[in-house]
């Protein structure tokens, strides 16, 4: 019988509860649908063997020590904690999980961070010169911390060698499904987020949410107003000058403004927020391609593919059947 692939879990005081239990949960499935073929062990590792209390209040048991966990781990698995400030969510990095992270990693075959697990691999240097990513909301901490790391705040998930990052809450579950994939191929994942009731796997570039959702309020009301002016008026025209003349100012100033109020350009945001509602209409609707491209104010088919490609490395038609919900 083959060898079962040994997944270790890292827990830790006030770790968040999903981020341990949504992955194990997949592994556990997969062995269930594996039948006799040997697919996954799943162990928690703790500072100590013992108790360990969630953000949640809810209890979990380490099956073993940091210490006693030794060099043969096919996956490490770093979920994450934050603590509540009032300036908002700071992920917290525990010293203790990131000496194990360090000193285990060279041994593990691969290793993946959930949520803000990802601020305890860079504390290790393990993200260092990659592109990775985390929940949204500590995104610009995890730059800020880590300039050598190439922090990417939209995808749910990202690979970069045998290094993955996972983002926010549920995407554990996708992030673990993808891990799946790899090992035991699509038709064991497929079963799995059949059990789950879930897709299959939402696509690493697919966002972590909605385009002003991904962007903090703005200091300036007349900025935030212009940005629902842009969702509630796709179609119209909506390039730098014409936003420029709504806002009476002049067009190098306004583009000035708005990168300081919303960290991007004009045109970028504008792109977003079309292709966000082009996989809405994707999603919920069997609308042709041609109305899809008029109606969000992409204009053309070519123009709505150029788009997908750029935004979420996908083609409208890929994205329709993975994601289509209505009936």
């Amino acid at each position: 019988m083959p060898t079962p692939h040994r997944v270790v879990i890292a827990v830790f005081p006030d770790v968040d509860l999903l981020d341990v239990t949504g992955p194990a949960e997949v592994f556990a499935l997969a062995n269930r649908e594996a039948g006799d073929r040997a697919a996954y062990t799943v162990r928690l590792a703790g500072p100590d063997d013992g108790p360990v209390v969630t953000s949640a209040g809810v209890r979990l048991l380490a099956d073993m020590a940091f210490a006693e966990v030794g060099a043969a781990v096919d996956t490490m698995l770093v979920p994450g904690a934050v603590e509540l400030r009032p300036e908002g969510p700071v992920a917290r990095v525990d010293d203790t999980v990131v000496e194990w992270v360090r000193a285990t990693a060279p041994y593990a075959r691969r290793i993946a961070s959930v949520c803000v697990g990802a601020h305890l691999l860079a504390a290790a240097g393990l993200l260092d010169g990659r592109r990775a990513t985390t929940h949204w909301s500590t995104a610009a901490q995890l730059a800020a911390d880590h300039p050598r790391v190439r922090v990417d705040a939209d995808p749910i998930f990202v690979r970069s060698g045998r290094v993955w990052t996972g983002a926010g809450i549920s995407t554990c579950m996708d992030l673990a499904l993808a891990l799946v994939a790899e090992d035991h191929g699509e038709e064991l994942a497929l079963a799995v987020a059949r059990q789950l009731v879930m897709y299959l796997r939402r696509q690493g570039g697919q966002s972590q949410f909605s385009v002003p959702l991904s962007r903090p309020a703005a200091a300036r009301r007349d900025i935030d107003e212009l940005r629902v002016f842009i969702t509630e008026h796709l179609d119209d025209d909506l390039s730098a000058p014409a936003l420029a003349e709504r806002m009476c100012l002049s067009e190098r100033h306004f583009a000035r403004v708005f990168r300081q109020e919303t960290g991007t350009s004009p045109a970028a945001y504008v792109e977003a927020a079309r292709v966000e509602a082009a996989r809405r209409l994707l999603e919920t609707t069997d609308q042709p391609l041609e109305r899809i491209a008029a109606t969000t104010g992409l204009g053309s088919v070519e123009t709505l593919h150029r788009a997908f490609r750029k935004q979420i490395n996908t083609t409208p038609a890929s994205y329709r059947r993975r994601f289509r919900t209505a009936s």
